[in-house]
């Protein structure tokens, strides 16, 4: 599921039963992408390869941006996602520059755009919440 070239990390999105995100984790860019549906067996397991794709990415970079498009996510993947942001602020701690894009659909799911900020409250790292 992992595709790691030593320094860039892909997740190509997969539905069925449980779904996996789009993950597009780009070193040479310093831009990361997240897009699509979270619904995992176990979402901790996925997103603990997110979160130590960024202890590496950190020992060498000062900055990212990442945008996060997603469209559902299940509790489980909720609480991995809060791990990643607090984990992130941790580096904005330590000086690095976090930039987090939360993108939510304009109509009908307003509830992505709270959950947004319910992570920015939680983790109490910014996120720019943004319609599509």
């Amino acid at each position: 599921m992992f595709l790691e070239n030593g320094k860039n990390l892909v997740v190509q999105a997969k539905e069925g039963t449980h779904f996996v995100p789009y993950v597009n984790f780009n070193a040479d860019e310093e831009y990361c992408r997240l897009e699509g549906e979270s619904y995992l067996e176990d979402a901790f397991e996925f997103y603990e390869n997110l979160n130590k794709w960024f202890e590496e990415y950190f020992k060498l970079h000062e900055k990212v941006t990442i945008d996060c498009k997603l469209s559902y996510f299940n509790t489980s993947s909720s609480r991995a996602i809060l791990d990643l942001f607090r984990l992130l602020k941790d580096y904005e701690k330590k000086g690095k520059k976090i930039t987090v894009n939360w993108y939510y659909p304009e109509e009908d799911h307003d509830d992505m755009r709270i959950e947004g900020e319910d992570f920015m409250d939680e983790s109490d790292l910014k996120l720019n919440i943004m319609s599509y």
